[in-house]
């Protein structure tokens, strides 16, 4: 790695140390197109301009939208639960896109937005993780009519404007929020070679990525619905243009950073980081759980074993893992399985320990094109049928990838084209696979409590 792009980095750690590491809306009708408080694109400032509407506490989802579950939501042990003691257990999917070049939730070219949020709670998830790139907050550029053709008020916007219409209409449909910090630099996501792998980069170091997490977490205090700060997506490690990924660092000739749990080197240290960025969201909302992913794109958590997060407000922590079937090569048995995800992240759920805590699994998904996509006695379908019957048999918390009938523009993807790992179809109005459907509401209902 360049001792320029390192010094760029370690200097905004350095800016955010010394500054001391210091943005609401709740059930509007989406029919609305949401209201805007962002002052233009004026970054992570106009993210946190003044509060929106918000509507109150557990239960307010509008009028006459759906109720929210009783917030804010909580940890006990490995549960999440809601304000009334009851468990919540996320059902959840991602809406990916804003997050990429167009900086707007993909679909709203197809789509009315309140209907896409409608069809989500109709087939049964309860929540949505919603990426979001520091790109997008610094920029908020008034977006392209083309990418919300099918929404009229919503040409003219700004990214962050658009963003508060999603969120209206979600909670509107009585569905919470997680909002994840995906990428830095908008766009497709994930490699070794992104350049996105940590959580800083030379354009947005660790102070800026600290300052949109505050200015975020001070636009939607006001707004019940959003329930989760996800810090960063699946931390990886990151090469040097040009270079091929590898195993493990340093690679050859080429520089390389990798996170790490613990250490306290803060260019490497994402154990450090995550309590950084989650005491920085919980002093602007103490209400919101904070979202921890292991390392090497979220599949391993090995590290809260010996150093869990600890924040300053308790019972905030959820850790999470991804999990997809090329993480897995090879695999013809379920016990297989099984061992190396309690391995890695399983035993996180084990009640009375010091590391017990809530696992999200932020990520998983399969292919729609066939029943195989879903059970096979091989290959991906059997990954996918054998990770579900690991999800139910601990009813574990989960995000599927994606809801997406499209894709978004972003690297070596199509704008409009079908996403073929999609619960919808390309109109965004009915299921694209129904096999693959019914495996994912199999999971919905909480069948284990405290």
């Amino acid at each position: 790695m360049s001792s320029e792009w390192l010094c760029a980095v370690l200097g905004g750690f350095l800016l955010a140390t010394a500054a001391g590491c210091a943005a609401g809306h709740a059930g509007q009708d989406p029919s609305s197109g949401g209201s805007d408080n962002a002052g233009g694109a004026g970054g992570a400032g106009g993210a946190g301009g003044g509060g929106h509407g918000g509507g109150g506490g557990g239960g307010g989802g509008g009028s006459p939208g759906h109720a929210l579950p009783p917030l804010p939501l909580h940890t006990e042990g490995r549960w999440i639960l809601d304000a009334s003691g009851e468990r919540f257990k996320f059902a959840a999917v991602n809406w990916y896109g804003a997050e990429e070049m167009d900086y707007v939730p993909a679909g709203l070219e197809i789509a009315d937005i309140g209907a896409i949020a409608a069809r989500i709670r109709a087939l049964g998830f309860n929540a949505v993780r919603l990426p979001w790139s520091n790109e997008m907050v610094d920029l908020n550029p008034v977006v392209a009519d083309q990418v919300v053709s099918a929404n009229p008020k919503l040409k003219g916007k700004t990214a962050l404007e658009v963003f508060d219409a999603v969120i209206d209409a979600l909670a509107y449909e009585g569905l919470v929020v997680i909002l994840d910090n995906h990428v830095s630099e908008a766009d497709w996501c994930c490699s070794d070679t992104d350049q996105n792998g940590l959580w800083y980069t030379a354009k947005y170091p660790e102070a800026t990525w600290l300052k949109h997490w505050e200015a975020l977490a001070k636009r939607y205090a006001a707004q019940p619905a959003v329930v989760a700060a996800d810090l960063r997506n699946e931390p990886r490690p990151v090469l040097e243009a040009g270079c091929q990924a590898c195993t493990q660092c340093p690679c050859g000739s080429c520089g390389c950073v990798t996170p790490v749990w613990g250490g306290g080197d803060p260019a490497t240290d994402w154990h450090g980081a995550a309590t950084r960025g989650g005491n920085t969201v919980l002093k602007e909302n103490p209400n919101l759980l904070i979202v921890v992913e292991g390392l090497n794109y979220a599949s391993d958590l090995g590290g809260p074993y010996t150093l869990p997060v600890t924040l300053d407000v308790p019972g905030r922590v959820v850790y999470s893992a991804h999990d997809y079937a090329w993480f897995h090569a090879g695999l013809s048995d379920y016990q297989q399985l099984k061992t190396e995800l309690g391995n890695k992240w399983g035993y996180i759920l084990t009640q009375g320990q010091p590391f017990t805590a809530p696992v999200l699994v932020g990520e998983f998904g399969t292919c729609h094109s066939g029943a195989t996509c879903v059970s096979d006695a091989t290959g991906q379908g059997f990954w996918f049928s054998a990770f579900r019957t690991y999800l139910s048999e601990a009813d574990i918390d989960w995000a599927y990838w994606a809801v997406n009938g499209t894709q978004a523009r972003g690297t070596g993807r199509v704008f409009g084209a079908e996403e073929t790992y999609g619960i919808l179809d390309t109109k965004w109005e009915a299921p694209a696979s129904e096999p693959l459907l019914s495996s994912l509401q199999a999971l919905q209902a909480v069948t284990q409590k405290p």
